[in-house]
């Protein structure tokens, strides 16, 4: 049965079945994006709101297929991306709570279950990975993280990685400072970049816990993402006042912190005094071993 797959220099070890070359897709994603929001409770903040958001994106040319879902406890976004052919797919930041959400999703939608893979951005420390819980529900599917990371994983990613799914491909881009193992996955034609907490909407991820540095952050936005095309589309892991997508070229032009120099960014990051988030002391430990404490679902945990 065939699987979404990893592209490597040097493919990991165990997993060298699923290593093959990239396909290359040349077309311009020019979709369509639709937003479908649920019944919204006027008493709480937007982000906190209990509704299903999806943001759906699908090139009738290309039959890519495009899923944003929305978190609300974490204000975290999931992304799906499926080659609508080959039904080979690719999920992104899975989150715990939504796990039976996602997996519905996937057989609704007619995807082959071994192959929708979890990758995460990095090892997040507001909400606990869904990946675990996937392995087990969606049995024959791979988790995926950088090496950087210090998490458990089925495949860690690097540098230049590629995640194939289909004709379709993610460019891992390594993106530090928020965290060691942050990641952009990047679409193959550059139209969608999947940015996790590096780069927010008119933000980026705070620096100072979780070997955060705020001027390896300011490189790693300015060098990697910065340099895509600016009609690139920017899906980011969080946002907490309601936006769903921005572009290379607003972030670059509009965003407050990123915009400034290397020294106004690092004492702006510097002086930010925010709380530690709610559940960093169980997130952390559960993600490092896929989201799962007491039960090893990846290959390689034990």
């Amino acid at each position: 049965m065939s699987s979404a797959v990893l592209r490597t220099s040097k493919p990991a070890l165990g997993f060298a079945s699923l290593v093959r070359l990239a396909g290359q897709s040349n077309g311009s994603q020019a979709g369509l994006t639709r937003t479908l929001l649920g019944s919204l409770s006027s008493c709480h903040p937007l982000h906190r709101r209990s509704w299903r958001h999806y943001s759906v994106r699908m090139d009738q040319r290309t039959g890519l297929l495009f899923r944003q879902l929305f978190e609300s406890q974490s204000s975290t976004y999931t992304y799906l991306l499926a080659d609508a052919q080959t039904r080979e797919a690719v999920l992104i930041d899975p989150v715990l709570e939504t796990v039976e959400r996602d997996a519905r999703l996937v057989e609704d939608l007619g995807l082959n279950l071994t192959i929708a893979d979890p990758v995460n951005t990095h090892c997040h420390a507001d909400h606990i990975t869904g990946t675990g819980l996937l392995k087990k529900r969606l049995p024959g599917c791979h988790s995926a993280i950088s090496k950087d990371s210090g998490a458990t994983a089925d495949i860690h990613l690097k540098e230049g990685d590629r995640v194939t799914f289909g004709k379709y491909s993610l460019e891992a881009r390594a993106t530090p400072g928020h965290t060691d193992g942050c990641m952009t996955f990047v679409l193959n034609d550059q139209s969608m970049a999947f940015t996790g907490d590096a780069l927010l909407i008119r933000g980026c991820g705070r620096t100072d816990f979780q070997q955060g540095c705020a001027s390896a952050l300011y490189e790693s936005v300015h060098k990697k993402i910065f340099t895509l095309p600016g009609e690139c589309l920017v899906y980011p892991a969080h946002d907490y006042t309601g936006q769903s997508v921005s572009t290379v070229d607003e972030e670059r032009r509009l965003n407050p912190r990123l915009t400034k120099s290397l020294e106004e960014f690092v004492k702006i990051m510097n002086n930010l005094n925010l709380p530690k988030p709610k559940q960093i002391d169980v997130a952390v430990p559960a993600n490092l071993v896929c989201g799962i404490q007491n039960d090893h679902y990846c290959a390689d945990c034990d």
